[in-house]
């Protein structure tokens, strides 16, 4: 997976996210729980896509990054 295609996953993602918290109000759980997979999902593209560029920035080969587990991910200090 390319930054082009990281990107397009990460457009998509927002898209549905900003469609289901238009609409969450009038559906219930599913929809909430839906949203909280979206972002725990665009947290890894976007850890993905910064390990690529980073590596690509120190000359290193940006194929090599892979997508860190969700746990890992989601502890990380803002």
């Amino acid at each position: 997976m390319d930054d082009k295609d990281i990107l397009s996953r990460i457009h998509a993602l927002v898209d549905e996210e900003h469609q289901l918290r238009e609409t969450s109000a009038e559906h219930g759980d599913e929809q909430r729980a839906r949203v909280a997979q979206l972002e725990q999902d665009l947290d890894q593209c976007w850890d993905l896509l910064r390990q690529r560029r980073a590596k690509r920035q120190y000359g290193e080969d940006p194929d090599e990054a892979t997508a860190r587990p969700e746990p890992q991910v989601e502890s990380y200090l803002q």
